[in-house]
């Protein structure tokens, strides 16, 4: 694989000290490289219950949270390659309810002092999260339009986008990054331009073609047993791990809203799959999903230093990164890796994608315990450490 193997046992070294630790009950790392895989696990699916005696493996399903983006945009690249969409088109025919927006005079300030949009959303500005609105960290009742904005929750999508579509935007089409909130819309449109559920049309267009089979937004009732349990970062008095959600939760039935944001599960043998035909230019196993100009323009920064201004999120957040179509480009090499021009993207579990096109590297860490993005803690760093460090050649 072109590692070493003496120093790949620090990949190892690292998932066992997060299990021994009692970070996470189990822990996976998948890396392949010159065509072939190494996969390392360690620990089991739980703290408690059945799963406490269940291994991690390469079939174990995980939440992957917003790892789920990039996925996503791609079921969106192979409407634009059938022509079905357009990405430079406003998404109005489709989205009525973002039709004719407008846009808040000052972010933080009062819902009703509004002027209207200067452009309508296209496409491209939901893939690259600049269509105005999204994801707003603030504390309750200190910034009127994040206390407005709908959660995805127990609502249908239509009443979900409906709802959002009358609220005014925080910044004009096109101005500004913001997080989120454009994957669930192109849910909502990917559902609207096939004529079938966000689910059914993302099995049908990315999933089904690269064998991705336990891929989606729910578990099937036999395979719950293979569902990871997902832990709370800590509970405030003891600091143990709390359940947030076990295999008889929220994905043992299909959802009322299918979160392109951060809503599918899936495995390392499924992810794999994805990776692969993202860093063959669109093919995996002789299956083409997206073609090679597709998968160039989804991994290239599209932002202009103005739109990297982000709104609500640190100051320093675009220093060594860019956006493409659903996950994030590297554009400075900081650590031993990723290399520029990596890209992926983390979810909030702690499920990981990174491919590396200079090194040939796919790398896919997966575990079940919340956390707030890959580059707030030193594991993350660590196990980027423990990888590059080990290529031999």
């Amino acid at each position: 694989m072109g590692f070493s193997s003496r120093r790949l046992a620090r990949v190892r070294a690292q998932l066992d000290r997060h299990v021994d630790t009692g970070f996470v009950p189990g822990a996976l790392a998948l890396l392949a490289r010159h065509g072939e895989v190494r996969l390392e696990a360690a620990g089991n699916l739980a703290f408690e219950g059945p799963g406490s005696a269940a291994p991690i493996a390469s079939d174990t399903i995980f939440r992957l949270g917003s790892a789920s983006k990039p996925i996503v945009a791609a079921c969106a690249m192979t409407l634009v390659e059938d022509c079905t969409l357009r990405l430079d088109d406003p998404v109005d025919a489709l989205l009525p309810e973002l039709a004719d927006m407008t846009v808040l005079t000052d972010p933080g300030g009062p819902l009703d002092d509004i002027v209207p949009a200067e452009r309508p959303i296209t496409l491209r500005m939901l893939l690259t999260y600049t269509l105005g609105t999204g994801m707003v960290p603030a504390e309750p009742g200190t910034v009127p339009i994040a206390d407005a904005l709908p959660g995805t929750g127990e609502q249908p999508p239509d009443e979900w986008l409906r709802r959002l579509g009358a609220l005014p935007l925080l910044h004009q089409p096109g101005e500004r990054w913001m997080y989120d909130t454009g994957s669930n819309i192109l849910g909502v449109l990917i559902a609207r331009a096939t004529g079938m559920s966000f689910g059914a049309a993302l099995r049908e267009r990315v999933c089904a073609p690269l064998g991705m089979r336990d891929t989606g937004f729910s578990v099937a009732a036999a395979d719950l047993e293979r569902l990871a349990t997902a832990y709370e970062r800590d509970n405030d008095a003891t600091g143990v791990p709390v359940v947030e959600d076990g295999p008889d939760g929220r994905y043992s039935r299909p959802p009322t809203f299918e979160s392109g944001g951060g809503g599918l599960v899936s495995t390392a043998e499924d992810y794999l799959a994805f990776a692969s035909a993202m860093l063959a230019g669109g093919v995996h196993r002789g299956e083409r999903v997206l073609s090679r100009p597709s998968v160039t323009l989804m991994t290239s920064d599209h932002l202009t230093p103005a739109q990297k201004a982000v709104s609500g999120f640190r100051p320093d957040y675009f220093d060594d990164i860019g956006w493409g179509f659903g996950m994030s480009v590297r554009t400075r090499r900081t650590q031993l890796g990723p290399s520029v021009g990596s890209y992926g993207w983390p979810g909030y579990y702690g499920a990981v994608w990174y491919n590396d096109p200079a090194e040939d590297l796919t790398a896919i860490f997966l575990l079940q315990r919340a956390h707030a993005g890959d580059q707030l803690l030193p594991m993350w760093t660590d196990l980027w450490t423990s990888v590059y460090q080990a290529i031999d050649n």
